[in-house]
């Protein structure tokens, strides 16, 4: 690995980190939020939805964007509208604003999240790819770990200030972008899987090229990031009310087991996530991960000691962390070229499974509290099952 391409993958990870902890240090203010500014709860559900539409929708079309415009551009154009979108939500305290405060930062993270990982996947080889991935992999969930706990502590002096501190960690990013990042000029030449010939041809239309990947040989890996996305979230939206109130935990408890789960996760994404793809192959870490995943939520549902709880949580968390760092590594691989739309549809995907998660979630909870973890144990047993129907897929010509 070049000098070049570990500092291209140094600001990366770096963007990555302090944009994550931007976006995860509103999270323990927004129910003050919604107290001091009387809000309702439709209102806090409309908000936190336009986010998750805007990125949904924007990820793909971002994706093509900068596969035509270059990364490095759409970085940086993310990372400004992640310090406009958080300083406006600083500056108001009307609901129309607020809204449109959080369409902007779900634009910016459509911009952000795909974007880096396609570069990764452009200047890394297939067999770097996976130690890469595996640290902005591990950026982002550390910055989603410590994110809120700076942020309760900024609170203290405002419930403005860890939006304002959001803002400024958007801008110091951006900044990192434009000063270390190599221009797209020597982006291009640092490229491992640059098109030439026939390949670099630019596909004429976003959605026959989209759709091209979602039923192509890669199909059965998007179909798993949506269920990965839709189980973790589904599993996590409804976790602390249903220890809670089925196995009596405490706030102490709850912190204690998210605690643990970040220190975890972060040393199997930094530390132990390239060796295991080197052992067993992306594919059997995904399959693993799935039958851990389903192994883990039945012991929840049948524990009765706290202990067995917490460790089946730890164990259903960090194999949902590993999941998806492991099936981008092998959509990254897939695809000689369109990292961008590739990595698009991965984010729009994850999208989709974010908002129907708690819904289906919450729905499934209010007839009985062992319903929704039930129908994510029926969803890991189905995608174990479809592990076993992926194919080493060959790297493709790029699309026509």
């Amino acid at each position: 690995m070049s000098s070049q391409v570990k500092k291209a993958i140094f600001v990366l990870i770096l963007s990555s980190f302090l944009v994550c902890i931007g976006m995860s240090l509103i999270f323990p203010v927004m129910p003050f939020i919604k107290n001091e500014l009387h809000f309702s709860a439709l209102d806090m559900g409309i908000m936190n939805s336009l986010y998750a539409l805007a990125q949904l929708i924007g990820s793909p079309i971002i994706g093509r964007l900068s596969d035509r415009t270059g990364r490095k551009r759409v970085l940086v154009m993310g990372l400004a509208l992640f310090f406009v979108g958080e300083s406006l939500f600083a500056l108001s305290n009307q609901l129309i604003v607020m809204d449109i405060s959080r369409t902007i930062g779900g634009i910016s993270a459509a911009m952000v999240v795909p974007t880096a990982n396609a570069l990764a996947a452009d200047i890394t080889t297939p067999k770097q790819r996976a130690k890469v991935i595996g640290w902005l992999s591990a950026a982002f969930s550390g910055g989603l770990v410590l994110g809120p706990g700076i942020g309760g502590i900024l609170a203290k002096f405002s419930y403005k200030t860890p939006f304002w501190v959001a803002a400024g960690l958007g801008l110091l990013s951006m900044f990192a972008m434009i000063a270390l990042m190599p221009k797209e000029s020597e982006l291009k030449q640092l490229m491992v899987n640059r098109p030439t010939g026939e390949t670099a041809k630019e596909p004429s239309n976003l959605l026959q090229d989209s759709w091209k990947l979602l039923t192509g040989p890669m199909s059965l890996l998007f179909i798993m990031i949506l269920i990965s996305a839709f189980g973790l979230v589904s599993f996590e939206s409804i976790y602390s009310l249903y220890v809670n109130e089925v196995h009596h935990f405490t706030m102490s408890n709850i912190a204690l087991v998210l605690t643990l789960n970040g220190i975890i996760s972060l040393l199997f994404q930094i530390l132990l996530f390239d060796r295991m793809v080197m052992w067993w192959s992306e594919k059997n870490v995904i399959r693993y991960c799935f039958l851990f995943a389903l192994i883990g939520t039945l012991w929840i549902i049948m524990a009765h000691q706290k202990w067995a709880v917490i460790v089946a949580t730890l164990i259903v968390f960090t194999t949902f962390d590993l999941l998806r760092p492991a099936i981008t590594t092998m959509l990254t691989k897939a695809s000689m070229t369109d990292q961008g739309l590739v990595n698009g549809l991965n984010m729009s995907l994850t999208s989709i499974g974010n908002i129907i998660g708690p819904i289906t979630s919450g729905a499934l909870l209010d007839y009985n509290y062992h319903y929704p973890y039930l129908v994510v144990v029926v969803f890991m047993l189905l995608s174990f099952f479809m592990t076993f129907k992926i194919k080493n897929i060959k790297q493709p010509a790029a699309l026509k």
